[in-house]
């Protein structure tokens, strides 16, 4: 399997370094991906996450919250859609058979539409929690004028099959390769999973929204940026698992770092180091495919 990492559209947080790092000051708007990945298999395109999508460009104020909105000021730039990337590679949107969705965030779930045929796989317990919308905060996050293709929503219960080191998973998703996992990591969200990937002998886990920023991953000094970790509480559903499952996470890559590669969605230097470009400059423009 080809897998192609796609930045779906960066926010652009109040902040600046405190949120990002490395923005010039604090009183600046910081800049965070929306780490996707196309991946190509012998049955069509997969998609892991959608990241904002063409109607979240066209219409922000119709299809997102006014909370988010002013708080990350995302960057919305046609280009950076998953699918026009998707065509920067020779695909059309029919092309894409499946999305594997880590979680039902508006800055996860934008795409949806842009790709009505696609079957779409997330854990039974995030859809249920996403739709029942019980408080403000979820009103804002989850965005029911997203999910215009919920009549092709597959779930599933958290856990049905063997374990992956350690981890419950859900093997065999509908239509997909058995290379492809979802990884429950609830905490963010109710519902929010993981995605592992297996190739060439080894596996890649997108941990989604698990942590935010790399670092969280050191073995001896774990620590997050302060926006970041301020941001991250604000969202959990349940700290307690949260912050168990991101200790997981760091044993995990202590356990077995040689035979599985950690990601998560918003760190701008995990996704500038597996995609060898800047978050800012699209999928590079491939030749059509016949």
């Amino acid at each position: 399997m080809r897998i192609h990492h796609l930045n779906c559209i960066s926010s652009c947080p109040l902040g600046g370094r405190l949120m990002d790092g490395r923005s010039a000051g604090v009183l600046t708007r910081g800049r965070l991906c929306c780490h996707c990945m196309a991946i190509e298999t012998a049955g069509g395109l997969v998609l892991v996450d959608t990241g904002f999508g063409l109607r979240d460009v066209a219409d922000p104020q119709g299809r997102l919250s006014g909370f988010f909105l002013a708080l990350l000021s995302p960057d919305f730039r046609e280009e950076m859609t998953a699918l026009r990337q998707v065509q920067r590679l020779g695909f059309r949107a029919a092309d894409v058979r499946h999305i594997v969705l880590t979680h039902l965030d508006f800055d996860h779930a934008g795409g949806l539409d842009d790709f009505p045929a696609a079957r779409v796989h997330m854990l039974q317990q995030e859809r249920d929690h996403a739709q029942q919308q019980h408080t403000w905060l979820d009103r804002q996050r989850f965005r029911p004028q997203q999910w215009g293709t919920r009549g092709n929503w597959l779930v599933y219960p958290s856990a049905v099959g063997e374990p992956w080191f350690g981890f419950d998973c859900v093997r065999q998703l509908e239509g997909l390769p058995p290379e492809i996992l979802l990884v429950p990591l609830p905490g963010h969200t109710h519902g929010h999973a993981g995605v592992a990937i297996a190739r060439d002998g080894r596996w890649l886990l997108q941990a989604g929204d698990a942590y935010f920023w790399h670092q969280e991953m050191d073995l001896e000094h774990p620590h997050c940026t302060p926006g970041l970790r301020i941001y991250q509480t604000l969202m959990e559903k349940d700290r307690k698992q949260r912050l168990g499952n991101q200790e997981r996470l760091r044993e995990l890559k202590r356990r077995h770092g040689g035979q599985v590669e950690l990601m998560c969605s918003h760190d701008p230097l995990e996704f500038e180091h597996v995609a060898g470009r800047p978050m800012g400059m699209p999928q590079p423009a491939l030749h059509a495919r016949a």
